[in-house]
Parts: C-alpha cells; structure tokens; sequence
C-alpha cells in the first residue's frame, strides 16, 4: 500500500501502478471526480492502472476521473463525498451470531496441549499453587490421558516427578525404564490409545541441585556444564523414543541441544520421532508454579546463564534459527502472554510449527485473580488462549485444556 499525506506540492504524483490499496489524504479541497474532505480515505484499487494526485484535479486513473470499475470506497463502488455518513464496525458486532459469523481466529481441540505431572506417589497430590492440577501416579496419568482423548483431546505433553532419593547430581534417573515419564508413554502405546506424546526432556525435576544439567565446577555465572548435559540429553531422548514418545521436547536451553537428540535418535533408529524444540525460552519468573509441581526447584542461583533474557528484543532469532537448522520439527515460545510479540515475530520468521506454553504463573494468575471475584474465569482464560493463537500460534499448551474441551 502506498500512502500519500498532506504537503504534497508537486503538481502530479503518481501513486501506484497495479492492483492494491491507496490510503489518500485529502486537504480540502474539491475537484472533478467529487471527492473532498480533509480526512484520510483507503481506496481499493480493483483493476490494475495508474492512479495520479493532481493538485487541481484531485484522483484520477491514467489522468481520467475513476470509473466505478476501477475503485471502491467505504464499500460503495460509486465515488462519493467522504464525509457523507459515519462509519459504522459496530454492526459485525450486534449478537453472538453475526460475531461468531465474522470471527477469524479460530481453534479446536486440536490446537490444545495438556502437561501431565506423571510420579512415582500411590495417589494423586494436589498441587498447591495450581489448582484443579496434581502429581498422577502412572495409572491414573494414563487413565485421564484415555479419558480426555475420548472427549476430543489428543496431545500431551509429559513431565516427570522424581523422589529426592532418586535425584542424583546428573540426573541419571530421567534415562531409566522405570522412570515415570517412560513408564506412561510405555503403557499409552501399550494401550493403544490414540494421542500425540510430547516427552519434556529436561534434567531439574530429576537433578539434586534442581538446575538443567550437569553442573560445571568453580562458575556460578555458567552454571551448567554444556556439553556434558548434551551427552546425557541425548541418552535420554533415546529412552523416550524406547517407551514410545512420538516427540521429545528438550528444554535445557542448551547450545546444540537439537543437534545433539537428532543425532543420536538417528543412530539408534528412531527417524520418525520428532523434536519439539523450547527454542525460545525465557528466564522469567512465572514459573514458579511449575517448580512445586515438578518438585525442580533450584537450590542456588538461578537459570539466567542458560535461558533467555527478556531485555533482549531480538536474540530469539539466533535461538530460532539455530534450532532449525539443527533438525527442530517444531519450536516454542515460552512463556506466552507476556511474549506475544515474540511469538508474532517467530511465526513470521519460520514455516515450522509454532507451539506456545501459557505457563504455570499465567495459570495461577488467573485462578488468584478469579478466586478473589476481580475477573470472571472462563473469558478471561479464553482472552488469553485467543490472544496466543492470534499471534501466530499454531498449538497452545494449556493447563486449562480440559476446561477449554467444554468452552471452545
């Protein structure tokens, strides 16, 4: 579109020379083809031409006065004075069915991935800080997984819960059969059931110092020894692929993640499991929830070495075009509300599948506010997983699915 504003002297401009739109100041005066004013109009050019700016003349097309054929404005194809009638988008929003009729940002079941805390507890533990959500021992993760998949919900995404006396300082036990993230994909395929798996492939719920991987001696702003945590990353990808994961999701945030998993899934035969990559993953504090829930709390320090800066505007492109270039089959954002931009900018950036986490603080957030009687729930939740898909996402990780099965 090419615009043009007040202060033009020259005599003659042309303004555009094919199809498209025309945004045209106008400053008062009056010329052949009857348009004046001193408000700006968009034109729809329809055919292909020139559109030319006299001064004396106003618009015209190859330097005649447009024909009805050529433009339309305000949904009329004759030309008229632009200040003959008031706007009116009010219209397209009178009852729930002339709005649903013009709705353009669609989502169903499809577009929703629930977390699943899988432990190794005899009964479900409620998680204090998020309501409605609580560790699942293997058999009742599985039977909700059954359960809400013959509602219309297929994807899951599953997080392990370890007891502190299996935690270790490399977090060994994520890569063992018998861990609970395995045990559930084991017994899913076991069953049949029809589902998407995502398998979380991280290392503070299983670490005994909570953070994401091996530490690294005497560096306190490092952290985590990168390269040892790739080589302990890649062992556990192969044993989600074993139980039967249908896409690891590794989330340490750590240089050639990707790269590292696609490599050894190959080497061990599994080309059909894919990587959901958390390519873009910020440092934020909204996850704090998520931490009582996956019992990954840090016990020093924090995550600032190793995930990602909110101060920085354009580093999730290196993030991003890492992780495709390393094989990623889908990438992520996370958090989500407090990201819309990013995941904007994300989705045009790539073709691949663009997943959104609307993480554990956002969820809590909502149930406090609510709770208290200062928002109502349900359009609040569905505001906030609208915006999300709006920017660019194409599946919402919400721990709000089962609700949004009833709600959508």
């Amino acid at each position: 579109m090419t615009t043009i504003s007040g202060g033009i002297n020259d005599s003659t401009t042309q303004i555009v020379s094919q199809a498209g739109e025309v945004k045209v100041g106008l400053l008062g005066w009056k010329n052949d083809c009857g348009l004046y004013g001193s408000t700006f109009k968009a034109i729809a050019i329809t055919n292909p031409t020139t559109i030319v700016y006299d001064r004396g003349r106003g618009l015209s097309t190859d330097g005649a006065c447009p024909g009805p054929q050529d433009y339309q404005m305000d949904g009329d194809t004759r030309p008229q004075p632009m200040d003959s009638g008031v706007a009116r988008p009010r219209r397209l929003r009178r009852g729930e069915l002339v709005r649903g009729a013009v709705q353009d940002v669609h989502m169903n079941f499809q577009d929703i991935v629930l977390p699943v805390f899988v432990s190794e507890t005899a009964s479900a533990k409620p998680v204090a800080s998020m309501p409605g959500i609580s560790q699942l021992p293997v058999a009742d993760a599985v039977r909700m997984v059954r359960s809400l998949a013959g509602r219309g919900l297929r994807q899951f995404i599953l997080f392990g819960v370890t007891p502190p006396n299996k935690k270790d300082a490399g977090g060994s036990f994520a890569a063992s059969p018998d861990a609970p993230v395995n045990r559930a994909l084991s017994e899913i395929r076991h069953q049949g059931l029809e589902v998407v798996a995502f398998s979380d492939l991280c290392f503070c719920e299983y670490t005994d110092h909570g953070h994401c991987g091996v530490l690294i001696d005497g560096d306190r702003q490092w952290v985590v020894d990168n390269d040892a945590t790739l080589e302990r990353m890649a062992s556990v990808a192969v044993a989600q692929a074993k139980a039967g994961s249908d896409l690891v999701a590794p989330s340490g945030m750590m240089d050639g993640q990707v790269a590292a998993i696609r490599h050894a899934l190959d080497d061990a035969g599994f080309h059909q499991v894919g990587i959901l990559a958390y390519s873009v993953k910020y440092a934020s504090n909204l996850y704090g929830p998520f931490r009582e829930a996956g019992e990954g709390g840090m016990k020093f320090g924090d995550r600032s070495g190793y995930q990602m800066d909110f101060r920085r505007r354009l580093e999730w492109r290196t993030e991003l075009e890492t992780d495709i270039a390393e094989g990623a089959d889908m990438v992520m954002v996370k958090p989500a509300i407090s990201y819309l931009d990013i995941i904007h900018q994300v989705r045009q950036a790539c073709s691949v599948p663009l997943v959104a986490f609307h993480v554990s603080g956002e969820f809590a957030m909502l149930h406090a506010a609510a709770d208290r009687g200062w928002i109502e729930l349900k359009p609040a939740v569905l505001e906030q997983t609208y915006a999300i898909k709006r920017a660019g996402a194409d599946l919402v990780i919400s721990y709000f699915a089962p609700q949004l099965l009833d709600w959508m």
